[in-house]
């Protein structure tokens, strides 16, 4: 290997790294890897170099680090090249309207990576091809960027952030100019244009003479402004918001919610909530929390608890690092704390947007131009609320780039969508931003809050209402963690192949009957007349869910983003059914049977969610 670097015996690997050092212009990456070379750390070596990061409909996710396996400026500028000429082959008008690149506030120390990093070497690319470039100066919520995207009418937005994964990871997550989330083909097509521009422009690491040109904009202050004025339109108590005496605490968990969240508040007319003082800055090193994920409850809200017993708070607010997810916890009448699950916050929501929506709209025809969605794992609540009021529900693959892409379509169509949710705490209160958005999602629960207040009601006496109303949904979600790729495959394949029948699923499961079953990896669907599925399937990813004589729904599938197979139940009673504690009894028999039966976690050693 030329530079003196001896070889390490394996070809492949040592033209990898070859190539690398010729293209590397990051000093600190190039040093990883030489030191790597001289010590013969051929695992290592392999770690960083043995396959590109997939591209997918997600975008990027990984550890930042030397190598293609990683997340550094080398393998930014290449993505960014790649999609760049996918761009130029879409949209003939592209130097017209150009794109929005955000970041977070991750940083790695190490090899040199930074969001804001990545982020001005995406906007050197773009530039260097004549593509006009809005910047935000400073961190953005994620939603900032989709909102950019429809509001300024662009061809295509970059938000660079790993959302809640662990401080290491970073992602480069892609919006298309109708401000959803890409999917497919336009993964695949990216992907392979990134193939095919691997060596770096000539321009494309001068990111100084990038930063001064005239095709570079500062969205920031316009964007701001424009953001928290289109979500006032979901502002409907202002003087009760003025009034409200309820204490609320918010945490963004070291991420860039505070700022954004105190003005959203602000924008409500709503009193400012107490912030966590220890974690409302922006720390890529999360130093208060083991995971910076509100998703795992009670452990990320310990600060949170403490400061709002001290300042008698009954309410916290949580958002993830990048703001988009939003949590929940309520202090009960026991002293305890309630953590809401996502299915219970989508129902508060899908509730409270409804009751706001049809006091301002008594025509009974606007009803059948509104919409509500949900990902097919989530709650079916929505289904329950929308069929005794006559508004429409519709359920999408799981994942908010589907939902929003839907959104969209039946904006389109003059249609009104007035909420979308994911069991994944991620929500759509306001139809500006086609994504999950975890602040104006704080400042419209901080507002039914307040008006359940007046009422004499706390969240948790409302979630029973709406249940009593309209039928208990108990959900009970999880999952297991397993890095055998292997392993989950022949998992999936027992399920299909059952008791060693070719193409047959099982019947039952424990004790309980199962009357249909859905499989999106294959395309089969026993509820449909010719047993093919309506949804889109896709073979890349194993989801499988399985409806049971009880009125019980369980979903197994793996993740796009994490070494989990995961695992969605939920158990939906009739309005009048209120046996809340047999409910709940028959659901954990429910899921203990699928575990036992269907995952098998000790035959097939999984290790299960740390508690």
């Amino acid at each position: 290997m030329e530079d003196g670097l001896k070889p390490t015996g394996d070809t492949k690997l040592d033209q990898a790294v070859r190539q690398w050092l010729q293209h590397d212009r990051n000093p600190k990456t190039v040093s990883l890897v030489q030191d790597m070379v001289k010590e013969g750390a051929v695992d290592a070596l392999k770690k960083c170099f043995s396959s590109r990061m997939e591209f997918g409909t997600a975008g990027l996710r990984a550890a930042m680090g030397p190598g293609i396996s990683c997340m550094n400026d080398l393998t930014i500028i290449q993505t960014t090249q790649g999609f760049c000429c996918y761009l130029e082959q879409s949209f003939s008008n592209l130097k017209e309207r150009g794109v929005v690149i955000g970041y977070d506030a991750r940083s790695h120390p190490p090899s040199g990576g930074s969001s804001k990093r990545f982020a001005s070497l995406a906007a050197a690319v773009f530039i260097s091809r004549g593509v006009p470039v809005h910047l935000f100066s400073e961190i953005t919520p994620t939603p900032f960027v989709p909102f950019t995207v429809s509001h300024l009418g662009l061809c295509a937005g970059i938000m660079v952030t790993a959302s809640h994964n662990p401080k290491q990871d970073n992602g480069y997550k892609v919006y298309w100019e109708n401000g959803a989330q890409i999917i497919s083909p336009h993964d695949a097509g990216i992907s392979k244009a990134i193939e095919e521009n691997l060596e770096p422009w000539p321009e494309s690491w001068n990111t100084e003479e990038a930063l001064k040109t005239t095709l570079l904009k500062d969205p920031y202050q316009d964007i701001s402004t424009q953001y928290f004025k289109a979500i006032q339109k979901h502002c409907h108590h202002r003087e009760i918001n003025k009034k409200s005496e309820v204490k609320i605490v918010h945490t963004s968990v070291h991420g860039v919610g505070h700022k954004f969240v105190q003005s959203a508040f602000k924008a409500f007319d709503l009193h400012p909530p107490y912030a966590v003082e220890e974690q409302k800055d922006p720390d890529p090193e999360f130093p208060t929390v083991k995971y910076p994920n509100p998703e795992e409850g009670k452990g990320v809200l310990t600060l949170s608890f403490a400061l709002a017993e001290k300042e008698g708070a009954s309410v916290v607010l949580a958002n993830d690092p990048d703001a988009d997810r939003l949590a929940i916890a309520e202090k009960q009448e026991s002293g305890q704390w309630r953590v809401f699950s996502g299915n219970e916050l989508g129902a508060l929501l899908g509730w409270w947007l409804f009751h706001c929506w049809r006091e301002q709209n008594s025509d009974s025809g606007a009803l059948k131009n509104l919409y509500m969605l949900a990902s097919t794992v989530s709650s079916k609540i929505l289904r329950a609320i929308a069929l005794k009021e006559g508004f429409h529900f519709e359920e999408t693959l799981t994942g908010f780039k589907w939902m929003g892409n839907r959104a969209k379509d039946l904006l389109d169509q003059g249609k009104s969508v007035l909420f979308a949710f994911e069991e994944a705490i991620g929500y759509m209160c306001c139809n500006s931003v086609l994504d999950k958005d975890g602040v104006s999602a704080a400042a419209i629960a901080g507002e039914m809050i307040s008006y359940l207040a007046t009422k004499n009601k706390s969240l948790s006496q409302q979630l029973t209402t709406i249940f009593e109303d309209y039928g208990y949904h108990i959900s009970k979600n999880s999952y297991f963690i397993c890095h055998e790729q292997e392993v989950i495959r022949s998992l999936f394949e027992r399920l299909r192949n059952f008791g060693g029948k070719k193409d047959t699923y099982p019947s039952e499961c424990g004790r309980f009957s199962i009357s249909a079953v859905r499989d999106l990896t294959t395309g089969y669907d026993s509820n449909q007349p010719d047993n093919k599925a309506i949804l889109p399937t896709s073979r890349s990813s194993q989801m499988i869910t399985f409806t049971f004589s009880n009125g019980g729904v369980a979903t197994m599938r793996t993740s796009g983003t994490e070494p989990k197979i995961k695992y969605y139940t939920e158990l939906c009673a009739a309005p009048g059914n209120s046996d809340v504690t047999h409910l709940k009894k028959e659901l954990d028999d429910l899921v203990d049977a699928i575990v036992e039966n269907f995952f098998e976690p000790i035959k097939n050693k999984l290790q299960p969610k740390p508690e």
